[in-house]
């Protein structure tokens, strides 16, 4: 039997198809045991080193290759409109939702921590093999950095906060909240440019090359890396949810008395929460 390992490398198109499988499903809900992880994430890692191979030595260089990547299979996350996450998650008041989220998606980081953390050990106890360490850590900064811009895009569902456009606009506008580590200001026309500029490319670059910086201190021998790895992503996923949700809960004020049009949203339309309080102007 092939392992997914020593599968051969399949064509340039399918092998993109298959990292955004490969990326969604780790960055979904879906239950997965540490077998199955450790696999996909493996699997990943290969097909992301083909990937870099032909994107040389000067397509790597300052992340660029990196953030390309992302940007490319970052539409194929799976985010969840406020109609489905009330479906998932019935009877929960709004706040109680956002911790839920916030609870799956350090949960899911911490497990893709300790998967690419072991991975990583396996390797660094093999000497020959050391150098594809790097497309390990790869592999689990993609994966973490599309459970987080999922985390953001449904933090944004429950409180309100609307991004205009369709679904690959918005998800890079979540994508671009994810590097800020920032939560979308609806008030701002900048916050919900659609297109990556130079700016936002390379606040891109510098988010998930630094992302890549926590992930290589995991590199060590035996199951360092794996505790190392779970850790690491729990505290900053932690912070980063509380980034936005101090964020959102000003913006969600802000966005009170701004006409809400309805859109179809990353898979179709919903009601919004209402914000808490009166509206402006309605205090005696």
């Amino acid at each position: 039997m092939t392992s997914e390992g020593d599968r051969p490398e399949p064509p340039q198109g399918e092998e993109e198809h298959e990292i955004g499988e490969l990326i969604g499903r780790l960055s979904g809900t879906e239950e997965l045991d540490k077998t199955t992880r450790g696999r996909l994430l493996g699997r990943l890692a290969q097909l992301l080193g083909s990937s870099a191979r032909r994107a040389g030595v000067k397509g790597l260089a300052g992340g660029r290759w990196l953030a390309d990547v992302f940007a490319e299979v970052a539409p194929r996350i799976p985010m969840r409109d406020l109609e489905t996450l009330r479906a998932h998650h019935p009877g929960l008041s709004a706040e109680a939702l956002a911790d839920e989220l916030v609870r799956g998606a350090v949960n899911r980081t911490t497990a893709v921590g300790a998967a690419g953390g072991a991975l990583a050990a396996v390797q660094f106890a093999a000497p020959p093999l050391l150098l594809t360490a790097p497309a390990q850590i790869v592999a689990e900064t993609l994966v973490v950095a599309a459970i987080e811009t999922k985390m953001i895009a449904e933090l944004h569902e429950v409180h309100g906060v609307q991004v205009q456009g369709g679904t690959s606009e918005r998800t890079m506008t979540y994508a671009l909240a994810w590097a800020k580590q920032r939560g979308v200001n609806p008030m701002d026309s900048g916050s919900l440019s659609v297109g990556l500029g130079g700016a936002a490319k390379a606040a891109l670059r510098k988010r998930m090359l630094g992302v890549v910086g926590r992930h290589m201190t995991t590199l060590g021998p035996f199951l360092t890396g794996a505790v190392a790895g779970g850790t690491l992503n729990r505290a900053a996923t932690k912070k980063l949810a509380e980034k936005v949700r101090d964020d959102l809960a000003r913006y969600g004020t802000l966005a009170r008395g701004v006409p809400r049009e309805p859109h179809k949203h990353l898979g179709g339309g919903h009601p919004q929460l209402p914000p808490p309080g009166p509206p402006p102007g309605d205090e005696d």
